[in-house]
């Protein structure tokens, strides 16, 4: 049995609004000792700028979606839709007989279900309507239909959803956790149940099950107040992704990252950490 350690990374604009963002981003995968990341806005070369530096190998689809993975990367598949939104996957072969198909998504950021419910108070049936109304249900959809093949043999062959969903999830929005979101709670927030109904299974909160005691917010450690003026609190949420299925999987740990206590936006050139998401990280073991 072997361990596999798997991070979903939103790189912010490629890292841009960092100064020195490329050696921080190789930074903290180095030091996470990461053996695949599903990275989202890579601004088209920080896949492969990434995988060079590393010495590894790599798939960049369009300018947003990129996998890299210290082991052979055998198959590529899935393109996103020009907007750079949707899914791109690969098999990585992590030995003569092991092999583990692995798809990395983003979908669309707007409308944001916890602004609806956090600033605007909206009922809890206009959230699910706008969460459908943003494209991210139908996205979500479209991916799981590219990934039912690779589902239906996921005994044999494990499968890993990594992704920024830009949405929130029902494991999160539980009666009990209403406190920490607005008082809404319980919601059924149709992409997370989507992947859940497909066999997906979220390995941060497996291997966190109580969303009071670990929230695992990714969105956003820059962003304490909302970007309005207004002086609200900004809605943290857990919008990034770890899931899975497949019983040659089984969740030793999950994380979120975030490292060097950034300072909140604007105030991010010298940032040690070069995004606006959290990072989550999953280490698993592979029979």
């Amino acid at each position: 049995m072997r361990e596999l350690k798997v991070m979903s990374w939103n790189l912010w604009l490629g890292g841009s609004p960092v100064e020195d963002h490329r050696a921080k981003q190789l930074k903290v995968l180095l030091e996470a000792d990461i053996d695949v990341v599903g990275l989202q806005e890579t601004a088209g070369t920080a896949t492969r700028e990434l995988a060079e530096a590393l010495g590894w190998h790599h798939h960049q689809a369009g300018h947003n979606l990129g996998v890299i993975s210290r082991y052979p990367i055998t198959d590529r598949f899935g393109e996103p839709a020009p907007s750079g939104y949707g899914a791109t996957g690969v098999t990585v072969r992590l030995d003569d007989t092991k092999g583990v198909t692995v798809w990395n998504a983003h979908l669309n950021h707007t409308p944001y279900g916890p602004y609806d419910a956090c600033l605007d108070r909206r009922p809890v049936p206009v959230l699910v309507e706008h969460e459908r109304a943003s494209g991210r249900v139908a996205g979500i959809e479209d991916i799981l239909r590219a990934m039912a093949r690779g589902l239906a043999t996921r005994d044999a062959t494990p499968v890993l959803l990594l992704g920024d969903f830009n949405a929130p999830s029902h494991l999160d929005w539980a009666e009990a956790a209403a406190p920490l979101h607005g008082g809404y709670g319980p919601v059924a927030w149709p992409v997370s149940k989507a992947a859940e109904e497909a066999g997906l299974r979220d390995s941060y909160r497996m291997a966190h099950p109580d969303p009071v005691s670990a929230p695992g917010a990714t969105w956003s450690p820059l962003h304490p107040l909302h970007e309005d003026g207004s002086g609200r609190a900004e809605p943290q949420d857990r919008i990034d992704y770890v899931l899975f299925a497949g019983d040659g999987l089984t969740v030793l740990d999950s994380t979120t990252l975030v490292t060097g206590g950034p300072s909140p936006y604007p105030a991010v050139a010298a940032n040690t950490w070069p995004s606006d998401h959290a990072a989550v990280i999953t280490t698993f073991a592979v029979r």
